[in-house]
């Protein structure tokens, strides 16, 4: 279905994962590769740019790490990147130029394009989200099923992924309103905006506005 594809959903340019991305067909698939080819990044980083800042963590010189924040590899954080006070990036996280990482806010198992904004209480697991997109405060990634069953992604049709663990894939320019669940298994094409308080699940449609549940109207 090619509007769940890499190549509908984002701008490979904007990201160091772009080769691991351009290789797989449906985004999710690259989730559980994430790790090795960070590690596989670090081995190629230049040390002049990135300082080591634990075990397999990697942080560029002109990032902004506050103290209090606590980062676990493998990890590599981006050219003029800030990761806010309490921050808690837990591995396996791949994170571009120009972002923000705020207050509190946790990754595990994720790749965050250039100029993504998660600035305040977010929780992102096993996700990724394209270049611009921003999260807004107390909006989260919930990655696992209650059930504890296998996350399909539901478009026209139920793609079964094979996946435990799959929080939400966004396209390049999503803006996702405070307070918003993002339900395992759901894809938000480009340029859309998620209603404050929305819990969504399944595909969003590029350039739609949701409201909720049944009501997404197209941007004008």
């Amino acid at each position: 279905m090619e509007k769940l594809m890499v190549k509908s959903l984002y701008d490979l340019s904007h990201t160091a994962a772009s080769p691991l991305l351009s290789a797989v067909c449906y985004p999710w698939e690259a989730l559980p590769l994430i790790k090795d080819f960070i590690l596989s990044l670090i081995e190629k980083l230049d040390r002049e740019e990135y300082i080591e800042f634990g075990d397999n963590v990697f942080i560029h010189k002109s990032a902004t790490v506050a103290k209090t924040a606590s980062i676990s590899g493998p990890a590599i954080i981006g050219a003029e990147t800030e990761v806010r006070h309490c921050a808690f990036i837990r591995g396996s996280a791949l994170i571009g130029k120009n972002c923000v990482v705020g207050n509190s806010t946790e990754l595990k198992n994720v790749i965050l394009f250039d100029n993504v904004q998660v600035p305040h209480y977010n929780y992102v697991g096993d996700s990724i989200l394209g270049y611009r997109s921003h999260m807004g405060a107390g909006a989260i990634t919930s990655n696992v099923k209650s059930d504890k069953t296998l996350v399909t992604v539901s478009a026209d049709e139920k793609i079964e992924t094979g996946l435990k663990k799959f929080g939400a894939m966004l396209g390049d320019y999503v803006e996702v309103g405070c307070g918003s669940v993002l339900n395992p298994g759901t894809v938000i094409g480009k340029n859309t905006n998620i209603y404050p308080l929305s819990s969504v699940r399944g595909f969003v449609p590029e350039g739609s506005i949701y409201k909720r549940y049944g009501e997404v109207a197209q941007k004008r």
